[in-house]
């Protein structure tokens, strides 16, 4: 297995490299310039030769191959991501100090959308066609239906028309109040996380169908041992097999709909820095969001592929 971890995090390299020139060239293509955007910020002030120092100031002046060569080199030889065109900080520290936020929201939701799935999963597929199984499928599928941002909005608006509340648009930090803060992130977390269950739900619940049918279920209820053991002990391992690959594949989308959640409720981590950024065309800040996304994509799908061997001792690897 040391072997087969060691050749992925190899096969990182020449990834990451090749997301990296796909990104940087494709946030430029992003309609509207940083540079017009600050000229008619500066009104009056503005001029041809203002217009010049400022392009030279950001390193702007330069043809964009060689912008390209300068970041590349800065990426792979000292690891720098460069800096905000925008705010004085070095788009490292914009990551990490918006990071921790994006990760509570994200663990949060990943917590609540497995309560919610793995228990109802299971309970339709071993009840399969009662009451209980419609109504775990209709849940499931409402799930799947219904937008995570779509569910925020009316979370923000319709309580505020109706009661007067609205959930507190200012962050509150962990360290400072902690069941406040969890409190301020149980709403965002479970509309993330139910987008997050509905899809594991079905899953779920197939793969238990189909693992309920093989011979050595039978044998085991053969045997008189009871439900519960059979299905902990001799189905479940085995059915989670696709389950796994299927959270593997959501955690892109999962940080997709991060995005857009954490602007609805002002929550202050990367998915709202990544709007920021590309609103006001900050290319250094933006680029860096999305190399550590995708650098943590990969590093979710190593994660899942070692999990296989886990979930089923045949499973070797190479």
């Amino acid at each position: 297995m040391t072997t087969y971890v060691l050749r992925r995090l190899l096969l990182v390299i020449p990834t990451v490299f090749i997301m990296s020139t796909i990104i940087f060239f494709a946030v430029r293509f992003i309609p509207g310039d940083i540079i017009d955007i600050m000229m008619s910020e500066m009104g009056e002030s503005a001029s041809p030769d203002a217009r010049a120092n400022l392009e030279r100031a950001l390193g702007l002046d330069v043809p964009i191959y060689v912008q390209y060569g300068r970041w590349i080199e800065n990426l792979f030889l000292h690891g720098d991501l460069g800096e905000s065109i925008r705010g004085n900080v070095t788009v490292s520290k914009a990551i990490t100090d918006r990071l921790p936020v994006t990760l509570e929201l994200g663990i949060l939701a990943i917590v609540v959308g497995l309560l919610i799935s793995f228990p109802i999963g299971i309970y339709s597929g071993i009840r399969q066609d009662t009451i209980g199984d419609y109504i775990a499928r209709s849940f499931a599928i409402a799930c799947i239906a219904l937008p995570s941002f779509w569910i925020g909005v009316m979370v923000m608006v319709f309580p505020s028309i109706w009661w007067g509340w609205s959930p507190n648009p200012a962050y509150i930090p962990f360290m400072q109040d902690p069941p406040g803060n969890l409190a301020q992130f149980i709403i965002p977390a479970v509309i993330l996380g139910m987008a997050f269950c509905g899809v594991n739900m079905r899953m779920i619940r197939t793969m238990i169908l189909e693992v309920l049918r093989q011979d050595y279920i039978r044998t085991a209820w053969a045997k008189g041992l009871r439900e519960r053991v059979v299905v902990t002990r001799h189905a479940l391992k085995n059915a989670l097999i696709p389950v796994i690959t299927i959270i593997g594949l959501q955690m892109p989308v999962m940080i997709g709909g991060a995005v857009i959640i954490e602007q609805i409720f002002c929550l202050p981590g990367i998915g709202r820095l990544t709007i920021e950024a590309a609103t006001q065309r900050d290319y250094p800040v933006l680029v860096g969001i999305v190399l550590v996304f995708s650098v943590a994509v990969l590093i979710i799908n190593l994660i899942v592929d070692l999990t296989y061997g886990f979930l089923d001792p045949r499973f070797r690897y190479r």
